[in-house]
């Protein structure tokens, strides 16, 4: 297990990174995870209980901060903006353009930075996340289908056009015009037909207790577009658990095993 730093062209800053690799020489399936609102590098890797799963999988699991940080970078005092919320977009409106360029980061530096330093298979990739995390990993996995095998997510932000916490940073972010929206909302991306036929399955657990389902989540809307595209979806609604990371923690190693199924 270790935590690294290397510079990106995409943010222009220093980006940190934990990574995870299973004993043996390698090369390596490749899990991408990617945290939520207020999350570093650091959350997944000392709360979600993943690593004897991934051991037993064979399966490495990076883990990216959710933001550029430091000096000169924008940032706005909500939790829900800014450093630490990032949305795994590239930025195109003042002041976040010049660092806030997520997408590009993960897609290229940070799978650059991987494979060029680690036993990692290119070709074996798959990614998940949670809330924030879990829109960013369905919506990279739906526009960048040829990087990625297989995605899932706990409690991801479904439809983040029709809440809150989207139309908040896409207008920062995106600007005023909303139909440049939709290239970063799940739903709406799977009701265009994105990656028709790449994905076998998503897997999607959300807890039933969760604070934020209602108002936030909104998982229906990925069900109702995921059956209006033909696209196969396994959605577990999950008895009494809330957002937190108790709740991936008891399902983690499902999470794993259902990728490695796919990368292996």
């Amino acid at each position: 297990m270790s935590y690294l730093q290397h510079d990106s062209a995409a943010t222009g800053t220093p980006m940190r990174f934990s990574l995870f690799t299973p004993p043996g020489e390698g090369p390596f399936p490749l899990l991408l995870w990617l945290s939520g609102l207020t999350c570093t590098e650091d959350n997944f890797t000392t709360k979600a209980g993943a690593y004897l799963a991934a051991a037993r999988h064979g399966v490495a699991i990076a883990c990216p901060d959710t933001s550029p940080r430091g000096e000169g970078v924008a940032d706005d005092p909500a939790y829900d903006l800014g450093q630490g919320a990032g949305f795994y977009l590239d930025a195109v409106e003042a002041p976040w353009a010049p660092h806030f360029a997520m997408e590009t980061y993960i897609v290229r530096d940070l799978l650059e930075a991987l494979e060029g330093a680690f036993p990692l298979d290119a070709a074996r990739r798959g990614i998940f996340g949670h809330s924030m995390g879990g829109h960013g990993a369905l919506t990279l996995a739906l526009r960048h289908p040829d990087l990625f095998r297989s995605t899932s997510a706990f409690a991801p932000i479904a439809s983040p056009t029709r809440c809150a916490w989207g139309r908040k940073a896409f207008a920062a972010y995106l600007g005023a015009d909303t139909s440049a929206w939709e290239a970063h909302d799940a739903a709406r991306l799977i009701e265009a037909g994105a990656a028709r036929g790449r994905f076998d399955d998503i897997l999607i657990d959300q807890g039933t207790a969760d604070t934020f389902l209602a108002d936030q989540l909104k998982p229906e809307l990925l069900e109702a577009a995921c059956a209006a595209a033909g696209q196969p979806l396994t959605l577990r609604r999950q008895a009494g658990y809330d957002h937190s990371y108790v709740f991936i923690a008891s399902f983690i190693e499902d999470h794993i095993a259902w990728h490695a199924r796919r990368l292996t």
